[in-house]
C-alpha cells in the first residue's frame, strides 16, 4: 500500500492537478465581484451551480477553504476577517445567554476582551483556570460548562494542555471545545484528531506568512458543529476579500518549510538564551527542561518560532532598553512572518485572575527567517545593556 503523501506534497498538490481541458493556472485567478450574472432566471437561487453572490466566495477562497480543511483533518473549514473573528465566531454560535465559558487565564488578550465584556454583556458567564492547571484540574473545572476555550501552548507563557484527555473529559462531560492552535498552525499540531471540536488559527501568522494580510480559519469535524457556525458567519456578513485570500493561498503551500526553519533556529536561539545569566527562564516548549516541553514531546509534529523570555531581575524600563537596542528585530505586534520581532509583555500579566510568578520582566520574540548566528549576535549585544544595569541573582 503506498505511503500518504507528506504534508509537503499535500500542501502544493492542488496546485499542479491536470486541467478537465485546456489549460489552467498553477494559482486560481484572483475574482473581484459582487454580482454573479446567470442565464436565466430560474437559477438565480440554485446553489449548485456555484456562489449566488460574491460574499458567499469565488475560485481562490473555495481552494484555501478546501487546503486548510484537508491540512486540519478536518470536514470543512471557513474563512473569517481576522484570527480574533475565528475565535469569537464559535464561541457565539455554541452559546446562549445563561451558558458558561471556561478558558485558560493565559488566553489571547483580545478573547479576554470579547469574552468579559462581549459576552458576559449578553448573559454568558465567563471562568477562567489557571494556565499551569494540570488536565485534572481543567476537567474538574469543567462542571456546568458548555464551552471551553483552549490555547495551547498558551499565549506569552507558553504552558501546554493535555489536550486529549481535557477533550476526552469533555465529550463525556457534553462540553463542547474551541481552540486557538495559531501557534502550531494547523501543521505541528492537529486539535480535530485529538478529540477537539473546533479549530481555529490566524492565517495572518504563519499560513500567510509575510505579514501581509488579517484572516483566521475555522475548520470542523462535526457537520452539526460546522453548521451553527456556518449560520452565523451567514448571519453576520463575515467574510474575506480574495486578494486576501489569494495570498493566503500562495503562503500556504510553503508553510511546511517556512515553519521547519523556524523552529530550528528558534531552537538555536532559545539554547543561547538558556546559557545567559541575564535570563531566568526561556518560555519555549521545544526546549528540554522548558515548561510543558514533555507534553510538545509527545503530541506534537514540530514547532513555531514563538518564545518567552523571563529577564532576570531588573526593571521595565531596563528590558525596553534591551529591545531599544536591537538592531535586526522589529519592535511589533504579530508575528508568524519571515521577519523576527519583539515585544514587551509584562503589562498583560496584570489581566489575568491568576498571575504568573516571574523573576523579571516577560519579553516575547519571534525569531523569524534570518540567520539565526545573525539573531543571537544582535541578541548578544542588545543583553549587553541589561548586563550594566542589573547583576546576576
Amino acid at each position: 500500500m503506498p505511503q500518504p503523501p507528506s504534508d509537503r506534497t499535500r500542501l502544493i498538490r492542488s496546485a499542479t492537478r491536470k486541467p478537465t481541458e485546456g489549460r489552467r493556472p498553477v494559482n486560481p485567478p484572483i475574482e473581484r465581484a459582487s454580482t454573479l450574472l446567470n442565464a436565466r432566471a430560474a437559477s438565480l437561487r440554485d446553489p449548485s451551480l456555484g456562489p449566488v453572490y460574491g460574499i458567499d466566495g469565488m475560485t481562490v477562497q473555495r481552494e484555501l477553504r478546501a487546503l486548510l480543511a484537508e491540512m486540519e483533518g478536518g470536514a470543512d473549514a471557513w474563512l473569517t476577517p481576522t484570527g480574533l473573528a475565528a475565535v469569537t465566531i464559535p464561541v457565539l454560535a455554541l452559546t446562549r445567554p445563561g451558558d458558561t465559558v471556561l478558558a485558560t487565564d493565559a488566553v489571547y488578550g483580545p478573547t479576554r476582551r470579547f469574552l468579559d465584556r462581549h459576552m458576559v454583556a449578553r448573559g454568558v458567564s465567563i471562568r477562567y483556570h489557571p494556565a499551569d492547571a494540570p488536565a485534572d484540574r481543567i476537567i474538574a473545572a469543567m462542571d456546568g460548562v458548555r464551552l471551553l476555550v483552549m490555547e495551547s501552548p498558551a499565549s506569552l507563557t507558553f504552558e501546554m494542555v493535555d489536550v486529549a484527555a481535557v477533550t476526552a473529559a469533555a465529550r463525556d462531560k457534553g462540553v463542547l471545545t474551541v481552540m486557538d492552535n495559531t501557534w502550531a498552525a494547523g501543521l505541528a499540531f492537529r486539535p480535530l484528531a485529538h478529540g477537539v471540536d473546533v479549530s481555529v488559527q490566524a492565517i495572518s501568522k504563519y499560513a500567510a506568512g509575510h505579514s501581509d494580510l488579517l484572516m483566521g480559519a475555522i475548520a470542523v469535524a462535526d457537520a452539526q458543529v460546522g453548521r451553527a457556525i456556518f449560520n452565523t458567519i451567514e448571519d453576520l456578513g463575515w467574510h474575506t476579500a480574495p486578494d486576501e485570500a489569494w495570498l493566503a493561498l500562495r503562503g500556504l503551500r510553503t508553510l511546511p518549510l517556512r515553519m521547519a526553519e523556524h523552529a530550528r533556529s528558534a531552537l538555536q536561539v532559545a539554547e543561547w538564551l538558556q546559557s545567559r545569566h541575564e535570563v531566568a527562564r526561556v518560555l519555549y516548549p521545544p526546549l528540554p527542561g522548558s515548561v510543558g516541553h514533555d507534553l510538545w514531546a509527545r503530541d506534537y509534529a514540530g514547532a513555531a518560532g514563538l518564545m518567552g523570555v523571563v529577564l532576570r531581575g531588573g526593571t521595565e524600563a531596563e528590558a525596553e532598553a534591551v529591545l531599544d537596542a536591537l538592531t535586526l528585530f522589529g519592535l511589533g505586534y504579530s508575528w508568524g512572518g519571515f521577519e523576527s520581532l519583539a515585544t514587551h509583555e509584562t503589562g498583560q500579566m496584570a489581566l489575568r485572575r491568576h498571575p504568573a510568578t516571574l523573576e523579571g520582566p516577560l519579553v516575547r520574540l519571534h525569531i523569524g527567517l534570518e540567520d539565526p548566528a545573525d539573531l543571537i549576535a544582535d541578541l548578544d549585544q542588545a543583553l549587553a545593556t541589561w548586563g550594566v544595569r542589573s547583576s546576576p541573582a
